[in-house]
């Protein structure tokens, strides 16, 4: 009694017999990864530089020249002048306060510097590693330590 198979079965075991001819299998690896501790030798802060303008009052010091027979009254009025506008003109209090300072405003400009990173030289495993990294990491850096081998496929040009 012969025994027939239903075409789909043919054609089964006909595709699993034909042999796989230059055909590349992909790998993915998994990595090998595991977390450990380096040396830090070295740590540099990099900074920004920062320039702010503020306007300041630049004020003449220069006495003006005085008359023989004025020169008491005008420094005494000055000084009664003095007591009474003190408390309503507390900017020009830095004034020479007798009228006779000349003042303008001026840009100033003053220079400020700030970390924004560091650059840290560290040592794992006798190798020298440099990282730029946001913040101070003190003595010893917490690093991620990856090892993957390299497929001989890959080796080939």
């Amino acid at each position: 009694m012969i025994r027939l198979f239903p075409l789909p079965c043919l054609l089964l075991i006909a595709t699993l017999s034909v042999p796989v001819l230059a055909q590349e299998r992909v790998v993915i690896q998994a990595e090998n990864v595991r977390y450990d501790y380096a040396q830090v030798l070295r740590v540099t802060p990099v900074y920004q530089t920062l320039i702010a303008t503020r306007v300041e009052q630049d004020c003449d010091q220069t006495p003006r020249p005085e008359s023989e027979g004025d020169s008491r009254l005008s420094r005494m009025v000055g000084a009664v002048k003095d007591v009474f506008t003190r408390g309503e003109d507390a900017e020009e209090e830095g004034s020479a306060g007798s009228g006779s300072a000349n003042c303008r405003s001026v840009p100033v400009e003053r220079e400020f510097q700030r970390p924004i990173a560091y650059d840290v030289d560290y040592l794992y495993k006798g190798a020298k590693f440099r990282s730029r990294l946001p913040e101070d990491p003190g003595n010893r850096l917490r690093i991620r330590v990856s090892i993957t081998p390299v497929a001989a496929s890959a080796e080939r040009p």
